[in-house]
């Protein structure tokens, strides 16, 4: 097979790009804090699937009319701005547990966001993501080749968004261990507020970004 070097390539900078804090990081890792694994795994499956979004715009040729209209980049940039915003506000605003009920705190049933609200929110933050729409666009423009088969860059796109769900899952996993849960329960609503900080400066970003250019 004369494009295992290449899926090498791309499957490195892959892993480099889903690593690397971001708001798929900090939704996961709020949802894992303050829901318990099982909704962040959901989250996970959401952002795992919004790969597969990019992945065929990246193939259709809508992401070259995306890299050509200044203004709709701008306007996808400036809604995942919002988003951010939304639920960064949010999670700023999280309130400390009672001191009585710390050593068993837990997050109630009827608090918990419904499976497919959770896998929404995870799809929707990496589907409105601008800096994953660049690498897609760089990654299927730059580092694959054009004379590269429809079906590699469809498997391509498959491993890539398999990789990250699992990623994030395992993520999910760390982040809900007994010993570890139990901190983060306590503590967690310092950082639900953490994230919030960090979802609405990435917000910021992206407003500054946008209007900059």
């Amino acid at each position: 097979m004369t494009f295992w070097p290449e899926f090498f390539l791309i499957a490195t900078a892959h892993l480099l790009a889903v690593a690397s804090p971001g708001p798929d990081f900090a939704i996961v890792l709020r949802y894992a804090v303050r829901y318990g694994r099982k909704t962040a795994v959901y989250a996970s499956l959401g952002i795992g699937c919004a790969i597969l979004l990019h992945v065929t715009y990246s193939l259709v040729g809508i992401g070259v009319l995306i890299k050509t209209t200044p203004w709709l980049f701008q306007v996808l940039s400036v809604a995942a701005a919002l988003y951010l915003i939304y639920l960064g506000q949010g999670a700023i605003r999280a309130k400390a547990p009672a001191l009585h009920a710390t050593a068993e705190l837990t997050a109630k049933t009827e608090d918990l966001p419904k499976n497919r609200a959770a896998f929404t929110a995870g799809f929707i933050t990496n589907g409105l993501n601008p800096k994953a729409t660049l690498f897609f666009l760089s990654l299927f423009a730059v580092v694959i080749s054009a004379q590269t088969p429809f079906l590699y860059k469809a498997f391509y796109g498959i491993y890539m968004a398999l990789a990250t769900a699992a990623w994030f899952a395992l993520l999910s996993f760390l982040l809900t261990q007994s010993k570890v849960r139990q901190f983060l329960l306590a503590k967690g609503f310092w950082f639900d507020r953490l994230m919030g900080i960090l979802l609405l400066l990435l917000a910021g970003h992206l407003l500054l970004s946008s209007f900059a250019a």
